[in-house]
């Protein structure tokens, strides 16, 4: 089958990450997007190099996707290494493999440590707890290729700790612009409900506790679901079994057709096929749901289990960003969640670059009465950031003018672009926590940034790496930047290096004053 662009693009980045010698990389795709599709294609790629593959995942559901996936797009045949089943003495070249099964020490010494040429691990965010870790300490001379969708910088932080690098990332906010996701709406639910007496457990709140803080608010909630999602087809996602069990009996009440699956639930496979053909149209569940299955019509998330952390938040949305014949967009229901320790997840973090966005998004999101479209509140953000930025600014400006030096500050150099990404970038793998190189630093001092500040390579690489596109696209330089702003100039990082220059004669050839037919704060370059 012919890959999409980005598919294209993160296949061969993953085969250009270990060419490179790099062994262990990451592969960031939106949930939809195909990522299964794609580690087979490359799967398919090293299978022709004669390597022998381990698929390694923690559910069954995502290896029997792996395998079928496999299947129709490669045609390569799998054998199975979970529970009772073994791959001991299968002439195939691709194993899918449970890590409950596989992290027996008995299981692991059935194979000898250099077996797996290339490991590709489904759901990566999960690959730092101990049974992952002991399956990849084994097999260490593996290549090793992680797959998630967590498009959170503190997850990958901490994925930094294993892995050597990101071969590859495609953002949500670019699928949806492309047509390969749905477009997603947010609507904020003006009912509080108070979340300061939960407890936090392994990182994230407790769940018992929050199906308890959870239970007084339910028939609220549905009464609000009433307003907004008797006509959509919804999937909600609760803390507890019982708290899921009793939505669906509150919704029922209430005229809905809900069903409800868990992880005990006998009839599950058939409750999945009629909530698919619309024999119900809500579906409350524990978490079940939050991986390997798929439903493209649904057109309405209902989070009722608040979480601050964005690889669960980002996979509970993710069960409705796909695409479907007459789905016009996602609509995400966010409650007002009243605690006063945590920082939750709101529909802001599936695509704020950073925390200060973020918040503003959210902020204005709550203000709104409609539903509003998730990348229309990030442009509107980002202007009020910037807003607020420009001030901040100012001060730093008047604080630099005091200060005799050729070189730009980066941090003023990076407000003046308004290049969020740069001004809160956080170093994730081993090599971009370690200082900037001699190589580095001089490379910044001959574009006029003075060095010094920049921390580690991590930063001074993406500093470098936007520097030198911004030169060929022919923008204005930092030192024509702080020129212009030092007098007054608004947004000369925008201008172009041309229109920055003719700007700075006409000032040298007035005595280095402005004229006065050029007002600083209101000029834009013709």
């Amino acid at each position: 089958m012919e890959l999409r662009p980005y598919q294209e693009k993160s296949r061969e980045a993953v085969e250009a990450e270990w060419g490179s010698g790099i062994k262990r990389t990451l592969l960031v795709l939106p949930t939809g997007t195909g990522k299964t599709v794609v580690f087979a294609k490359i799967i398919e790629d090293r299978v022709k190099a004669g390597d022998r593959v381990l698929i390694l995942a923690h559910r069954g559901e995502l290896l029997e996707q792996a395998s079928d996936k496999l299947a129709k797009v490669t045609n390569l045949k799998t054998a199975t290494e979970k529970a009772e089943q073994t791959s001991v003495g299968s002439f195939y070249r691709v194993v899918v493999g449970s890590v409950q099964t596989l992290q027996r020490e008995k299981r692991l010494k059935q194979f000898s440590p250099d077996y797996f040429d290339t490991i590709v691990i489904d759901e990566a965010h999960h690959c730092l707890s101990d049974g992952y870790q002991r399956v990849l300490n084994y097999f260490e001379n593996a290549r090793v290729l992680g797959v998630t969708a967590t498009p959170d910088r503190g997850d990958m932080r901490n994925l930094g700790s294993y892995f050597e690098s990101l071969a590859y990332e495609y953002k949500l906010p670019e699928a949806i612009k492309s047509g390969y996701l749905s477009p997603i709406k947010a609507l904020t639910i003006p009912l509080t409900l108070d979340l300061s007496s939960v407890k936090q457990q392994a990182g994230d709140f407790s769940t018992k506790d929050l199906g308890t803080a959870l239970d007084p608010y339910l028939y609220q909630i549905a009464d609000e679901m009433i307003k907004h999602c008797i006509n959509r087809k919804t999937v909600v996602f609760l803390p507890l079994v019982k708290t899921s069990e009793k939505f669906r009996d509150i919704l029922n009440e209430r005229g809905f057709k809900a069903a409800e699956v868990n992880g005990e639930s006998e009839n599950r496979k058939e409750i999945l096929k009629d909530f698919e053909e619309n024999k119900y149209n809500v579906l409350c569940n524990s978490m079940l749901l939050t991986e390997g299955w798929d439903c493209p019509d649904v057109d309405c998330i209902v989070v009722l289990r608040p979480t601050k952390v964005r690889s669960l938040y980002s996979q509970m949305v993710g069960r409705g960003t796909r695409l479907a014949p007459g789905k016009e967009e996602l609509l995400l229901l966010d409650f007002l969640w009243h605690t006063e320790r945590h920082e939750l997840c709101h529909p802001a973090h599936l695509i704020a670059e950073n925390d200060e966005v973020a918040k503003k998004m959210t902020e204005n999101i709550e203000q709104e009465a409609e539903a509003v479209d998730i990348q229309e509140a990030e442009v509107q953000a980002k202007e009020d950031v910037v807003a607020q930025r420009e001030e901040a600014l100012a001060e730093k400006l008047n604080e630099l003018k005091k200060r005799k030096r050729k070189l730009v500050d980066p941090l003023q150099f990076e407000m003046s672009i308004q290049a969020e990404d740069l001004s809160s970038y956080v170093p994730t793998f081993g090599w971009e926590v370690g200082p900037p190189t001699a190589k580095q630093l001089k490379a910044l001092e001959n574009y006029g940034i003075f060095p010094d500040s920049i921390e580690n390579a991590g930063k001074a690489s993406l500093l470098l790496d936007r520097l030198q596109k911004r030169k060929d696209a022919g923008l204005a330089t930092p030192k024509q930047i702080r020129m212009l702003e030092g007098r007054g100039f608004k947004y000369v990082g925008t201008w172009s290096k041309e229109e920055a220059n003719k700007l700075i004669s006409i000032i040298a050839g007035n005595g280095w004053r402005i004229p006065l037919n050029i007002r600083p704060a209101e000029y834009r370059p013709a």
